[in-house]
């Protein structure tokens, strides 16, 4: 069983910040890929950034220069601090942690956490 926790959402005024954590925790033996996703209402889920395993990211076009992704290996947990917030990042972010259990097999697995809403006000 693996959980994957998402924290840090909330409501804030255009142009603020806020940082976003996700925390996995469970039978984990490695975690590769780290993702932030969010999923406005009426709209697709969509990447917001991501982290490989090696530390390599990624951001969509929407955010770069903006929101910043990063880990901490140590204690299973990912973060996403972002800045200048608009109105248009309002919406409900998840976590999705891809790794390798401890089965003794290894294949890679992926789990999403509940999500924590993020909403802008202009």
């Amino acid at each position: 069983q693996v959980q994957v926790v998402e924290s840090g959402g909330g409501l804030v005024q255009a142009g603020g910040s806020l940082r976003l954590s996700c925390a996995a925790s469970g039978s984990i033996l490695r975690i590769d890929a780290m993702g932030w996703y969010r999923q406005a209402p009426g709209k697709r889920r969509e990447l917001v950034a991501g982290v490989t395993g090696g530390g390599v990211t990624n951001y969509a076009d929407a955010v770069k220069g903006r929101f910043t992704i990063s880990r901490d290996n140590a204690k299973n947990t990912m973060y996403l601090q972002m800045n200048s917030l608009k109105p248009e990042d309002t919406a409900v972010y998840y976590c999705k942690v891809t790794y390798i259990p401890y089965t003794g097999i290894s294949q890679l697995y992926d789990s999403w956490g509940q999500g924590t809403q993020v909403t802008v006000s202009s």
